[in-house]
């Protein structure tokens, strides 16, 4: 399936989170909490309010998007306002 943004929305593709502590105990899915990093895979075509490109790590708000799943890979679709940093 291909999905492309509208607007001023970009697609993330969500970060595993660690299943295991540094001390080796198993975090079971159901306990860890959701992650705020991902990889945008795709951009609105807003280009005035969109700051990021296809291939960077971000850092969005706890609650935000819409939550897709695509190919059985989660991704988000969030607002460009919604992406609080780029991680380099």
């Amino acid at each position: 399936m291909n999905v492309k943004p509208l607007a001023d929305r970009v697609m993330v593709k969500l970060e595993k989170n660690e299943s295991k502590t540094a001390g080796g105990i198993i975090i079971p899915d159901t306990a860890q909490e959701k992650t705020q990093t991902g990889l945008v895979v795709a951009v609105g075509d807003d280009a005035e309010k969109i700051k990021v490109k296809a291939g960077e790590k971000v850092m969005y708000d706890k609650y935000a998007g819409t939550a897709v799943k695509i190919d059985g890979v989660e991704h988000l679709i969030l607002k460009m306002a919604d992406v609080i940093a780029v991680i380099e």
